[in-house]
């Protein structure tokens, strides 16, 4: 139900995977998948509802976080790397498939980066192969990162905008994502786990990716840059102003600190995948926004989990909220278990 996991799935059926689809809610997920797909109950955070979704699997995808927990979302995204790489190894999975996030490691990451590679730590410390993909900002039509451009650049003709906004990135377009993800089933890893980093052509501040959505939508709108306005700040301004869930978006703002470049070409030498460009993932995400509502949106599995319309809240699971982009689906190809 995730914003990743409810687009990798179609495709995954198209290639001809047999596919199995773990979620907390299967009477949420079932009426919306093919026939053929295998639907199982199972919760991240309880091991033991893990052990037979894993049977018969041979590679699984991870898309999991809890960016939007109300507690310790670290402690939560650690426990549920270590309970499904376990299952996983019990199980005999050949091959996990991690997306994570850009960033160089250093001391200073922030608690959101700093806890997406810990999640390929823990995934690969349990002896199946892992190939860990890192993006930076991924522009699609219902991405988060997407819908705060659009919706910044959509309701404000002046903007102050703190030095996040300046910060560089490396976009890279959704259907270029689902390419890479695909194409990791097939690739010849020599049984050993990889950390591949994943981007477009181009190198862009969020300034510089509002200033294109504007000129694509035919808007005139002015940028103030201040020096001010601390990760928090700026969460609580964002609040405001676009319809960002507020802890989701606190934690990513917290992130936009780090540049998030590629700087090893790992991507380029197993790949034949060459991402758009920058202006191309806009004009595509556009066109999807314009013409319906998207496919999947950021916020579709916390809408999942409370079997409820979207709208920007947590799941509950006992006297805790938690969120997770894809922790409602596991699409899983048959063989393929996905989470």
């Amino acid at each position: 139900t995730g914003y990743i996991g409810g687009r990798l799935l179609p495709l995954l059926v198209a290639d001809g995977w047999r596919v199995r689809c773990l979620a907390r809610r299967p009477e949420y997920l079932s009426p919306r998948v093919p026939a053929d797909v295998e639907v199982v109950q199972g919760d991240l955070l309880d091991a033991a509802s893990l052990s037979a979704a894993m049977q018969g699997v041979e590679a699984a995808f991870y898309l999991v976080h809890s960016m939007g927990a109300t507690g310790d979302f670290e402690t939560q995204d650690r426990l549920a790397a270590e309970n499904f790489a376990t299952a996983a190894r019990a199980a005999g999975v050949q091959r996990i498939i991690y997306l994570g996030g850009l960033g160089e490691d250093q001391l200073d990451l922030s608690a959101h980066l700093r806890s997406r590679h810990e999640v390929g730590e823990r995934l690969r410390a349990h002896d199946v192969p892992v190939i860990e993909f890192r993006a930076s900002i991924i522009i699609g039509s219902g991405s988060l990162s997407f819908e705060m451009i659009r919706a910044l650049v959509e309701r404000l003709p002046v903007m102050v905008t703190p030095r996040w906004v300046r910060v560089t990135a490396q976009p890279i377009a959704i259907e270029d994502v689902l390419a890479y993800l695909r194409a990791a089933l097939a690739v010849e890893t020599g049984n050993r786990s990889l950390t591949i980093e994943i981007g477009g052509p181009d190198r862009v501040s969020y300034g510089e990716l509002m200033r294109e959505y504007a000129r694509q939508r035919g808007l005139r709108r002015w940028m103030i840059p201040v020096p001010l306005l601390t990760p928090r700040l700026s969460s609580l301004w964002l609040g405001l102003v676009t319809p960002l869930y507020a802890r989701v978006g606190r934690k990513l703002v917290d992130s936009l600190r780090h540049p998030t470049v590629v700087r090893d070409d790992s991507a380029q030498r197993l790949f034949a995948i060459r991402p758009i460009g920058v202006g191309k993932a806009i004009a595509r995400a556009l066109r999807n926004e314009d013409s319906s509502f998207a496919q999947t949106r950021w916020s579709d599995a916390l809408s999942a989990a409370m079997n409820a319309p979207r709208h920007w809240g947590g799941t509950r699971l006992g006297n805790r909220l938690v969120d997770s982009r894809s922790a409602q689906v596991a699409a899983s190809p048959a063989k393929v278990f996905a989470a």
